[in-house]
């Protein structure tokens, strides 16, 4: 136990100069706020235990060397003028407000009776006059943004100005805004399907195809239409194109197993040489389980028929007229069906042999069903080819 309690003394103490360690490698490097994050940590938990002493030192150290920083550089983005540095200065005044406040509440720090100061600074008006500097800065690059017809504008001005709606929530007109943008930057396209295969398809498949309610897609910036909507300019047209579906033929295969497996048949009476039966010592009949081979043949059988279909989507530029990308799709749907009969001893089949004799002949599906069927996974991949696609 002595041991023990040794081992974990100095586990603890290498934790602790370790970390102390972390938090002055971070200083020196400039990761100011990673250190006063770790040195906070510790003295959150004991500020006045001595060998607390070097993080409140160092917490000074680099709160000090921080906010020097912070506010030569909001000097520098100042003199710049350049309003795009708005967002970083409000961004750097509301760190330093931050930094304060999370050290405000473990204060007073002190080492060895004597008191170590931090200077704070009122920074509300600060955060304000930048916070409106930005905002103003920000709302009318998002109205310029949005007197363009370009989508990628469009699209960067939802962005900015979705900004806003966060740092200024009801800013003069921005959610009605932001919902104009959305809508204006939308990619709307239109879906068609194409038989190209020569075989007419179920209309409940090219119906379930085009049923984008049941696909569960949720692109912000992509609206897919199978009905087109009058006086709507669609950016893009997809095109499902079917470009062969195959049917193989019925197949029925057998195949014959022998089963064999030993069983319990009741008891049989241990017997002497000249045929009596054999006593235990308490006079009671010695008789042991009897053990017999049985035997059973089974006979199943397998029902198949598959089908295939190959499909391409293709991508178009309405604008261009142009092939923007394809895609290739081969799916597939098999119909099997297994049932069995037996000749013989029962008791030899197993488990899975007794099920399949519950099973029975079934009708094989009809060429139209097994073309819906496939089609259930070809709408799996062209979902997968929805939700993964970005327009470019």
């Amino acid at each position: 136990m002595k041991k023990l309690l040794l081992l974990s003394i100095v586990f603890l103490l290498l934790i602790a100069c370790n970390t102390k360690k972390q938090v002055a490698i971070a200083v020196n490097s400039g990761n100011y706020d990673g250190a006063i994050n770790t040195a906070l940590e510790k003295l959150r938990k004991n500020k006045d235990k001595k060998r607390n002493y070097e993080y409140v030192i160092m917490l000074q150290d680099a709160y000090n060397k921080v906010v020097n920083r912070d506010l030569e550089a909001i000097e520098h983005l100042k003199k710049d003028a350049n309003p795009e540095t708005f967002k970083k200065i409000y961004e750097l005044y509301i760190d330093l407000n931050a930094r304060q406040n999370a050290i405000k509440p473990i204060l007073p720090l002190t080492v060895n009776g004597k008191d170590i100061p931090f200077s704070f600074n009122d920074y509300s008006d600060n955060i304000i006059d930048s916070k409106t500097q930005l905002a103003d800065y920000i709302y009318e690059k998002g109205l310029n943004l949005l007197e363009s017809e370009n989508k990628q504008d469009i699209k960067q001005a939802h962005s900015e100005l979705s900004y806003l709606e966060r740092l200024s929530p009801n800013y003069e007109n921005t959610k009605e805004l932001i919902t104009e943008a959305h809508q204006r930057g939308k990619d709307y396209i239109l879906v068609s399907i194409h038989n190209d295969t020569q075989q007419v398809i179920p209309q409940r498949l090219e119906a379930d195809l085009l049923n984008f309610e049941t696909y569960g897609l949720n692109k912000f910036w992509s609206e897919y239409h199978a009905n087109q909507i009058p006086n709507l300019k669609y950016d893009y047209a997809m095109n499902l194109n079917l470009k062969q579906i195959e049917i193989a033929p019925e197949r029925i295969n057998q195949r014959e197993f022998l089963r064999e497996k030993e069983v319990s048949d009741g008891w049989e009476y241990e017997k002497d040489r000249k045929g009596n039966v054999v006593k235990d010592s308490l006079g009671n009949d010695i008789k042991h389980e009897k053990v017999i081979k049985v035997s059973a043949r089974l006979y199943e059988t397998i029902q198949t028929k598959s089908s295939q279909i190959i499909a391409e989507v293709v991508y178009i530029n309405n604008q261009s007229n142009q092939l923007v990308d394809t895609f290739t799709i081969d799916s597939g749907f098999v119909f099997e069906h297994v049932f069995a009969k037996y000749k013989g001893d029962k008791r030899a089949l197993n488990n899975e042999d007794t099920k399949l004799l519950n099973n029975r002949r079934l009708p094989f599906p009809s060429n139209e069903q097994m073309v819906y069927d496939t089609g259930e996974d070809l709408k799996l991949q062209l979902k997968d080819i929805i939700n993964a696609y970005t327009i470019r």
